[in-house]
Formats: C-alpha cells, structure tokens, sequence
C-alpha cells in the first residue's frame, strides 16, 4: 500500500513538474521585450483588431482557449480583420494551424479605402494552406504552386522539397521580415522566400500574373496587418511584431527632364517630354480625365513643383492617390486651375469635395500664361501649400492622415488644356 501511494505521489509530481515548464502561450519573456518586441494579441481579447474598412469587429472570429480562431464563416468577399496600427519595417512571427483541406492568409502592408473592397489588393499575401488534402476537400481542385502553403501569393515559390510544413490540425511558426522592401518569409525557422518588392523583377511578376489589373497591389511601403478567414476554420496564437527602424529620408527630382521613367500613366490624354525638358500635359482626342502617378508612394514628404499653364491650365497636384481602376482617382487634390479658380486649393475627390478654397484677394497670385511654383508640405495629418512663395491652404484632416498612395498630376476634361511641368523635387519627411 505504500508502495502503490509512492508512484502516485511520484507520477502526480511529475505531471506537475511537466505542466508548469510548458510554455506560456501569448506572452513575452523579458528578453524580447528588452528587444522590442510587442504582442498583437493578449490571449483573451481582440482588443486592437477590427473589420476591413471598418470601425469594429462583427465576426466571424472568436477567442477559444487562448487562440484567435476562425470560424470559417468568411469568404473571397469578407471575413478579414486587421490591426488597427500600421506597420512599415518589422520582424512579424505567428504560430498556426489550419483545419483539413483549410485555406487562410496573413497580410501586410494593406490599405484601407472605401475604393478596396478586399484587403488582398493592396496587401501581400503570406499563404496558409493545407496542401495536402486541399484537393480531396474541395471538388477535385489543383493548387498552382503560387497558391500553396508560405509562397508569396501569386509572385513568389519556395523549393517546396525542402519546406518544413505540419500537417492540418498541428501547430507551424510562420515569419515576415520586411526590412526597407527586403522581404523574408520563413515556415517553422527555415526561409521559404525571399526577394526584394518594388524590383524590376519584382514588377515583371506583377504584370505578367494575377496582379497585372490590381494598379495599387504592393505598393504601400505601410499598413495593417490583416488575417483571413477564407471559409475554414483556422487558429493562431503567440503573434508578436517587433519594428525595424524606418527608412532614411531621401531627397530627389521625380522627373529626369529626359522620359517618363518613374512615372504611370492613367488614361488616353497625352503626356510627353518637349524639346526643353519639360513634362508636357495636354488634353487628347477623347477629352477625358487623365492622370500621371508616381510609381511610388509619398507620405510624408515637401514638395516644390514649377507649372506653366498654356491652355486652360485646368490641372491638380494629387497627394497620397489611388486609382484603383480605370482612371478613376481617390485622394486628395492640391488645385492648379485657371485664374479665379483656387489654385493652391484643396478639393477631394471623392465624397467631401473641397475642403479649403482661397479667399478671393489671394487670386491674384497665379501668375497665368508664365512659370509659378507651388509647394506642398505633408505631414501626418497637416497638409499646408504655397504658391509662388505666398501660404495658400493650411490645414489639418483625420482622412488626409490615414491616406496612403501616390503624388499625381492631372489633366481635367473637356479638352483645349496644355500645361508644362518643371523641377519636381521632393525631400520626404
């Protein structure tokens, strides 16, 4: 009989001694916050995660037993959350596990706009997919090699013979590094890809696949990170980020005076570089808007641009723009019009319309029919311009703030409209 309560008590403390060494999930040792990492998820709550373009969380995710869990509810068309802070250079570790045949997604960088309806097209997409039994579970379906498990989706494979990849209903650790468009992404500590975004190779991807109609996938070195909920259910737990120290600032022209490198066009009017080295907008036979984006985003940045309206002058400088299809923009719009029309204006062009008009006694400034320059100061939410030298707008706007997208020139519609471009210098911020 004692020897029968001595195993007991032996086995029982053993039991004790293995539970109290298991880890603990969702928390941070003291090393890794000394090294700045910080949890994107407590364990217990959502709290610091909502729906896409949304101002809180409906749905279709819980907290069961210290994990995030899809229900598998969500679909192409929604079932995504996102955090509510935005991230440009981190380190992002996760652990998950998919259910049989499940189909999930981490992404990044993604925007929010009322013109996205889904996060994927501005996001990069880090896929999580049960590659095994997808086939069985969904009527025969073939995975591409792009649409398995850690790729890059759509742009970038691994050498799937040496991917270490946990079978449906078993726990993976999955990493992003993006450190200044250097990309990493490992699957349980071995790298699957890695590349470096805004390339020439990487464009060429881009172009040549499912992204070629997507204009404004990627190209946001800043956003949300955002989970998915593609209509399986799928767990994640232990998701911590730690940040990489912002880019350098830089200071450069954006136009070469020599072509049009740099730069993408919207539309069928016409631009083009004249004998001067100058960039010329000009209205073409369709008369319709047009619009000429850096392929780059600007955020923060001081901009000096000199225009000389030749006919009409009916124009804008965009700011952290979108065109999301056709040639449709979405931001916000420093004017460059004809005299009595606002320039130094802002108008948006969606939704609000203008929100600063000049008062009438600053008209005089543009000078119409000869060179001016306008510069246009940016910084988080403050959007303040001058023309030829004099403050024309001064003002601070939540919306302005949250927009992430290009600098862009535009041409108005109706035709008979010719202006010229000179000395685009930018120093970002």
């Amino acid at each position: 009989m004692r020897k029968l309560i001595y195993w007991t008590g032996a086995t029982l403390l053993a039991a004790m001694t293995v539970v109290s060494c298991a880890p603990k999930q969702n928390t941070l040792t003291s090393k890794e916050k000394a090294e700045g990492w910080q949890l994107l998820f407590d364990g217990a709550t959502l709290d610091g995660w909502r729906d896409y373009n949304g101002e809180a969380l409906t749905g279709p995710w819980t907290v069961v037993d210290g994990t995030i869990q899809a229900d598998g509810e969500g679909s192409d068309a929604n079932g995504y959350i996102v955090t509510d802070k935005e991230f440009t250079n981190f380190d992002l570790k996760w652990e998950w596990k998919i259910s049989k045949g499940g189909n999930s997604g981490v992404m990044y960088h993604v925007v929010e706009r009322k013109c996205f309806s889904v996060p994927y097209v501005t996001g990069p997409e880090y896929q999580l997919i049960d590659d095994d039994n997808f086939t069985e579970m969904n009527d025969g379906y073939v995975l591409e090699p792009w649409q398995r498990c850690a790729v890059d989706y759509a742009m970038y494979v691994p050498d799937f013979e040496t991917r270490d990849l946990k079978p449906a209903g078993e726990w993976n650790e999955s990493e992003i590094i993006f450190d200044n468009g250097h990309v990493t992404y490992l699957l349980n500590g071995k790298v699957t890809v890695e590349f470096d975004a805004w390339s020439e190779d990487w464009f060429e991807r881009k172009a040549a696949g499912k992204w070629a109609e997507c204009t404004e996938y990627g190209m946001s070195p800043t956003g949300h990170i955002c989970l998915q909920d593609h209509g399986y259910p799928a767990w994640f737990r232990n998701i911590k980020i730690k940040e990489l120290p912002d880019p350098e600032p830089v200071e450069k022209d954006l136009f070469n005076g020599k072509d049009l490198t740099g730069w993408v066009n919207y539309g069928t009017e016409l631009w083009y570089v004249d004998d001067e080295g100058c960039l010329v907008c000009e209205s073409g036979p369709d008369k319709a808007y047009g619009y000429f984006g850096t392929a780059e985003y600007y955020y923060n940045f001081d901009l000096t641009v000199d225009f000389k309206q030749e006919a009409s002058g009916n124009s804008g400088i965009f700011i952290r723009s979108v065109v999301p299809e056709g040639v449709k923009v979405n931001g916000w719009q420093v004017e460059v019009a004809p005299p009595g029309n606002d320039s130094g204006g802002v108008y948006e062009s969606y939704g609000r319309g203008w929100l600063y008009q000049i008062p009438d006694e600053k008209e005089n400034i543009l000078k119409y029919g000869e060179w001016n320059t306008m510069r246009v100061r940016l910084e988080g939410d403050h959007l303040q311009s001058w023309l030829n030298g004099e403050p024309m707008t001064d003002i601070t706007d939540e919306a302005i703030g949250k927009g992430r997208g290009r600098i862009c020139l535009q041409i108005h519609d109706g035709g008979g409209i010719k202006v010229r471009w000179r000395n685009l210098h930018i120093k970002t911020l």
